[in-house]
């Protein structure tokens, strides 16, 4: 039923103190009049109702909320319970929701689809959200906040503003060069100015962090020769044992990846098997080549080796082991065991990070997005480079093309359902 009227919990799992369950649809005022038995009460106004079943009785008494449409979340008529958090109550409201005639319970991401059909949200303001019900640290809350208030929603429409005036004068120039009203001399000049202006933000925007690393943390791998204390430094990084720690060299095989929360900011991190040239072990080789093969992908390395060894410029050399130790090496000399200079070391990974992150007020771009946004600027960065009209307006239509799949005006179903699939149901 396209059309049908849906309910949902849509607060936490309970027992709960308060279990607060949506109605979204045609028939939600009918479903709160039946429930309450009452007239529907002033709208956005908590009012308190004894909701009763014809069928079951008394069910709770409950804070109601009446939202009439479109200026709801979903763009049509809500309907809010907030009902005592028992799962003996949530489930006796929702068996009564069920038997009335045009509901149904949602499915997984139901609300949040609807608000996208009826034009309240964007895709990328779905994104956001989507982001910011999984996010587990708060540089995850934070960028996923700002993109589901829509930030990046706005500045997209800035876009297309920009590019609806730029195709306007480019089909004025094409269709009416010849007439006196349109200033042709300098109207080709004029566009080209504004491609170019415009082109030069949408690329600057491309540098925005990977909400893709935020997502799953930035990557940092600690390498170096064979007991260097790589697994203890691991064990300290994440506070707990997540590696085996041994003094017998080659004790790490492979490599040994564990998500960890540093500082609000998500980490995985890699410890490696010992870099050494001369194994004759086949097991060992094949765990050397995967710790090369994670330092291709590192964001940052922790380098726990010589100093003429470092494998890249901007790795973080660090002199590990100080408790065994009577003078300080090159590099940050920290103890794993004792915690000396762990401060300075986790500090200055977080200054690494920093620099491949969201600030607190900038959000971060899904690949999609980013996609998209290529596609954009690649198509204004052909338009610039036309001296044909008809092929530069031909460009610029194809931008605009790029920023409808942006914002999901111009989508496949399958995206869509792989997108909204992944919410919780209520939501």
């Amino acid at each position: 039923m396209p059309n049908a009227t849906i309910f949902a919990l849509s607060s936490g799992a309970p027992p709960a103190g308060i279990a607060v369950i949506r109605i979204s649809g045609m028939q939600a005022g009918e479903a709160l009049r039946r429930l309450s038995g009452r007239a529907l009460p002033p709208p956005r106004t908590a009012s308190l109702r004894l909701l009763t079943d014809p069928e079951e009785g008394p069910l709770d008494r409950a804070l109601v909320l009446w939202m009439p449409g479109p200026a709801t979340v979903t763009g049509e008529d809500m309907v809010e319970l907030h009902c005592h958090g028992g799962r003996a109550v949530i489930a006796a409201v929702e068996s009564a929701l069920s038997r009335m005639a045009g509901l149904r319970k949602a499915e997984a991401g139901e609300f949040t689809r609807r608000a996208f059909a009826n034009e309240r949200m964007d895709l990328n303001a779905v994104e956001g959200l989507a982001d910011l019900l999984t996010a587990e640290t708060q540089s995850q809350r934070r960028a996923a906040l700002l993109m589901a208030e829509g930030h990046f929603s706005r500045k997209v429409d800035g876009w297309r503003n920009a590019l609806l005036g730029l195709s306007a004068m480019a089909e004025a120039a094409l269709d009416f060069s010849d007439e006196d009203d349109v200033p042709d001399a300098a109207i080709e000049e004029e566009i080209a100015d504004g491609i170019a202006v415009l082109a030069d933000e949408v690329g600057r925007t491309l540098a925005a962090p990977s909400a893709e690393r935020l997502r799953d943390g930035v990557r940092v791998v600690l390498a170096g020769p064979p007991n260097a204390g790589k697994s203890t430094l691991l064990n300290a990084l994440v506070r707990r044992d997540a590696a085996i720690v041994s003094d017998i060299a080659g004790t790490t095989r492979d490599r040994i990846e564990v998500p960890a929360s540093i500082g609000g900011v998500a980490f995985l991190i890699t410890d490696t098997a010992g870099l050494r040239e001369d194994s004759a072990d086949p097991v060992e080789a094949i765990g050397v080549a995967r710790a090369r093969s994670a330092l291709d992908a590192a964001d940052i390395i922790l380098w726990l080796g010589d100093a003429d060894a470092m494998p890249r410029e901007d790795a973080i050399l660090v002199a590990a082991q100080r408790d065994r130790r009577t003078s300080d090496e090159a590099g940050l000399n920290i103890s794993a065991i004792t915690g000396e200079g762990m401060d300075r070391l986790t500090d200055r990974i977080l200054q690494s990070a920093a620099r491949l992150l969201p600030g607190p007020s900038d959000y971060a771009l899904h690949e999609r997005q980013r996609h998209r946004v290529r596609q954009l600027h690649g198509h204004l960065t052909t338009a610039h480079r036309h001296t044909d009209m008809l092929l530069l307006a031909e460009e610029l239509r194809l931008g605009r093309n790029a920023i409808d799949s942006l914002t999901g005006q111009a989508g496949t179903e399958d995206m869509l359902d792989r997108l909204f699939g992944g919410f919780c149901i209520g939501k």
